[in-house]
């Protein structure tokens, strides 16, 4: 009996072996989606286990009887079918890769030595060798290099996917949105998404991420309290927004907002019919699911809009299935080899190209499909990320980090896991922490507003109360220059290419830093107190997103020692629970529609005009100017407390999201470019989509804060001569102060504050390439060169001082030396848009068209919409004689150039709002509200243009019914 089992092993054995052998290459070498993949993973796993039984039976006698080849062999063989047993049972998931590929090599290594052993039962290779020891180990090197050789191979063929998919731009897009996704026909226009096969997908689709929870239940809890959970109709600021878009331009423009945010609804045909109608079914309250992000099989470009392609993957069903039975075969499967699933959901460019799959997203433009007027730039989070110093391709940097960051950085932090998945235990948070403190509020989820509100504090910004200087003549309001802002949320990537000099004026001496010098203030003095807020882990514009939404503003309070409060600006209305006080300094773009209200109802498609905008840069500053009155009857010491507050929504868009809706009294008064009808605060509640049928109370997070208390002296003590320290360690404060006053044009003022940081380091290039910065927006040519020759003596190749000494040429009419330059900053950091498109500059001045064309072509590769370089390139053309080359960059050139003409709808708004007015001035001062202290004394403080404040700090009067629009 026993010899007859011992005969069948060795009649079987072999070919079960080789069977599994080549099954193996296979599934290693072809991962694949598919049923007949999955088919043979199984088969493979049973002759695994067949092989490794019969192997059993007869391991003693293959032992005893074989060569010392074989017996090496059948041991190696042997270790590898135990292994194997082992990954059937725990999968082959991320944790288990080490006992895989030990799977691999020892059973490559059976297999080769077996396979040498037949060689030489079969006198096959090689002959004539002595003694038969050399000629046993020839043939087994012979088969373990073959076999090696073929590893390797079927390890390139394996890897090779890594490079397929990857997002690149197009060499033009599209003269308008029509060309977009699928067109004006498709079924998801205007929204740029497109399905493979132009099919819908199924709602259930996008709703049965709870069977991705089975693997990854971490991912799903994380991902269940995140924003993009809520991202949909379960949102009620979303809801409410995309309700009155569709009662007032149609449902088909609302389609553009649902390629992203909607997807059970959008890709399944539902978006036709109006949402109010299905609010409340599963589709509307889906969100954003695991299987819209990681159902994107290719992004087509990074201009943002959803321009991606989506693929529907027909073994999901499996997947989900309710049959236990089938439902428990594909877990099995997927965890015995995860290769294809990993292939489906998670892309290479997923990891290796975060911000631009992000960027499919988080960057948006409106155009007349969507807002019957123009081309126009939505929030954009990409380009500002990508010209900068934090993603390491920006070479103009104030700061750069340790190292270059992507999205996931910040935003999918590793958080302890076991997940199947998880990397040395951890995985990326799906909570995505951001500053959405507005939906957990609404749905009480108490862990996800800490994790946001840690977030925002978690010294991403900082704030200092930095310097003190004698109150000049009030500042006068002027029309200021803003043509650019008709097109864009927020300035400019380019920082400093959008600095107007402000004046010509020197700069006023000053005292700083504060806390270092502790002035003393004078009783009935009015001083000028410089704050600056500094962007230190932000990677894009601060605040980001729609930040036409948003409350973030800086408060400026000062108290005494007997607890008077002295000054305020940026008081919160209602005890600290209603809207902001006109006059503060806010963090926010400032539009209005076409007769001049404001858009504070999530409706940028009818947006015409910017009235200012105010953002920080990453890796910049700003600097606020206060102008404060020392009370006669002020205590001893004076404290100033400096807080930067951050409020999800502004007050006014909450309670509209809630509870507005428009007076029916004046229906008429509304068309695509307008709503001139007052909103009413009377809607009912019920059927809101929160937690709770009442209106929430957000929350107003201090993102930083900064405080110093400087003594009181008499009216009639002499007054301190202006003081300033600049050490070496606290360098970075004065380079702050200038920055702010750089970006605001106060080039005099910025040139000083810089020149303080040479004095604190002379070896230190950043001060010198800051001078020369604010040198060449003047236009002092001679300056820039003096003290850009001094950054370049510290420091060769630093490709700022580099990049600011071409212009330095360039303007000598010396443009050899300046493209020179210019490839010594792109050698270091060849996707800088500015250096590229000066550089493209040059070299057309130099009539070199065709490397002019070249370059300016790489613009584009990087941003398709780069303003400058269609427009070089439409010169560049004509200058080849290319009219229809010409002609195709001149029409992109005149879709994304800014409607100048625009900006005189801003005029009647401006007279009527001084406050903003205000604000919208490059540099400007922020006064106090009406205090009751200052009051007593006859000194009623206002703000610029505007009427006394007379109403007591802290209070309101009662929320009226209706608000105006205008």
């Amino acid at each position: 009996m026993r010899e007859s089992i011992i005969h069948r092993v060795n009649r079987f054995l072999p070919g079960l072996l080789f069977f599994v052998a080549v099954s193996a290459a296979y599934l290693y070498t072809f991962p694949q989606p598919n049923l007949f993949y999955a088919g043979v993973v199984l088969f493979h796993a049973s002759a695994g286990v067949l092989a490794a039984i019969l192997l059993l039976l007869g391991l003693v006698r293959l032992l005893r009887e074989g060569s010392a080849t074989a017996r090496l062999g059948w041991l190696f063989t042997a270790a590898g079918a135990v292994i194997g047993l082992v990954l059937i049972r725990t999968g082959t998931s991320r944790p288990e890769w080490n006992k895989l590929y030990l799977h691999i090599v020892i059973s490559m290594l059976g297999i080769g030595l077996l396979l040498a052993d037949w060689m030489a039962r079969r006198e096959f290779l090689p002959y004539g060798y002595r003694p038969s020891a050399l000629r046993s180990a020839t043939r087994a090197l012979v088969c373990l290099l073959v076999l090696a050789g073929m590893g390797y191979s079927a390890r390139y063929i394996r890897n090779g996917w890594q490079t397929r998919g990857r997002i690149q731009n197009p060499a033009l897009p599209p003269q308008d949105m029509n060309g977009e996704g699928d067109g004006p026909d498709g079924a998801f226009f205007p929204s740029s998404a497109q399905v493979y096969g132009k099919q819908k997908i199924p709602s259930k689709y996008f709703m049965e991420s709870d069977s991705c929870k089975r693997c990854h239940e971490d991912i799903y809890n994380q991902w269940f309290s995140s924003a993009h959970h809520f991202s949909s109709f379960n949102n009620q600021w979303y809801r409410k927004s995309v309700e009155y878009m569709q009662d007032t331009i149609g449902t088909k423009p609302s389609k553009w907002c649902g390629g992203c945010h909607d997807p059970a609804v959008l890709y399944a045909g539902l978006m036709d019919t109006p949402i109010k109608q299905i609010v409340h079914r599963p589709e509307a309250q889906a969100g954003l699911g695991c299987m819209m992000c990681h159902s994107i099989a290719d992004v087509k470009s990074t201009m943002g809009q959803a321009d991606f392609y989506l693929e529907y993957p027909k073994l999901h069903e499996l997947a989900a299935t309710q049959n236990p039975v089938a439902r428990a075969l594909h877990d099995f499967l997927i965890k015995l080899n995860p290769e294809p699933h990993r292939r489906v959901f998670l892309k290479p460019f997923m990891r290796e190209q975060t911000a631009e799959f992000c960027s499919s997203c988080h960057k948006v433009h409106l155009d007349v499909p969507v807002n019957h007027y123009r081309w126009f730039r939505g929030f954009n989070e990409y380009d500002n990320w990508q010209a900068s110093g934090v993603s390491g391709q920006g070479a103009r940097s104030f700061y750069y980090p340790p190292k270059p960051q992507q999205c996931a950085d910040c935003h999918m932090p590793a958080e302890a896991s076991k997940d199947f998945g998880n990397i040395n235990g951890f995985v990326h948070s799906h909570r995505f922490p951001g500053a959405n403190t507005a939906l957990p509020t609404a749905n009480e989820d108490a862990p996800q507003l800490k994790l946001t509100e840690d977030f925002l504090k978690s010294g991403a910004l900082t704030v200092d109360i930095f310097a003190l200087s004698p109150a000049q003549a009030p500042l006068k309001p002027g029309a200021a220059q803003q043509s650019d802002l008709s097109t864009t949320f927020a300035v400019g990537e380019e920082a400093e290419s959008k600095v107007t000099p402000e004046s010509a004026s020197e700069a006023s001496p000053i005292t700083a830093p504060l806390n270092r010098v502790r002035p003393p203030l004078r009783r009935g003095d009015t001083v000028r107190v410089d704050v600056v807020v500094r962007t230190k882990r932000v990677g894009h514009f601060f605040p980001g997103g729609t930040v036409d939404a948003y409350d973030t503003w800086l408060e400026l309070k000062g108290t005494d020692d007997k607890g008077q409060t002295i000054f305020w600006s940026g008081m919160v209305e209602d005890n600290g629970h209603g809207p902001v006080e006109k006059g503060a300094h806010f963090y926010r773009s400032l539009q209005i529609d076409a007769h001049g209200n404001p858009i504070n109802k999530r409706n940028a498609w009818a947006t015409r005009a910017v009235v200012y905008v105010r953002l920080i840069p990453p890796g910049a500053a700003d600097t606020v100017h206060y102008r404060v009155h020392i009370p006669e009857n002020a205590g001893s010491t004076i404290t100033l407390h400096a807080r930067l507050c951050y409020r999800k929504f502004a007050w006014y868009g909450t309670q509209e999201a809630f509870a507005g809706q428009p007076d029916p009294a004046k229906l008429d008064a509304v068309s695509p470019d307008y709503d001139d009808r007052p909103t009413l605060f009377t809607l009912p509640l019920k059927g809101v989509s929160a937690k709770e049928e009442k209106i929430p109370d957000l929350p107003i997070v201090t993102v930083a804060e900064n405080e110093v208390s400087l003594p009181v002296v008499a009216h009639n003590a002499s007054s301190a001569p202006p003081k300033t320290i600049a050490l070496k360690e606290e360098w970075q404060r004065w380079n702050d102060y200038g920055i702010g006053l750089f970006l605001q044009g106060d080039l005099k003022s910025a040139a000083a504050a810089f020149e303080k940081v040479t004095e604190a380091d002379p070896r230190n290039p950043d001060g010198w390439v800051n001078i020369g910065r604010c040198a060449v927006q003047e236009g002092d040519m001679a300056r820039a060169r003096t003290v850009l020759e001094k950054a370049l003596d510290l420091s060769p190749n630093l490709a700022r001082a580099n990049f600011f000494y071409a212009k330095v040429l360039r303007s000598d009419g010396n443009y050899d030396g300046s493209a020179a330059r210019l490839q010594s900053v792109l050698a270091q950091y060849p996707r800088d848009r500015v250096a590229l498109n000066d550089l493209g500059r040059v070299l057309f001045l130099q009539r070199k068209y065709d490397e002019a064309v070249k370059v300016l072509q790489s613009v584009l590769a990087i941003d398709p919409e780069d303003l400058q370089a269609h427009y070089n390139l439409m010169l560049c053309y004509n200058g080849l004689g290319n009219e229809k080359l010409a002609k195709e960059h001149q029409a992109r050139y005149l879709r994304f150039k800014a409607d100048e003409s625009s900006q005189a709808i801003t005029g009647p708004y401006r007279q009527a709002h001084p406050e903003d007015n205000n604000e919208r001035q490059s540099v400007h001062e922020h006064v106090s509200v009406a205090l009751p202290a200052t009051a007593q004394q006859g000194k009623t403080t206002s703000h610029v243009g505007a009427d006394p404040l007379v109403r007591p700090a802290g209070q309101s009067p009662a929320a009226p019914s209706a608000v105006g629009a205008k």
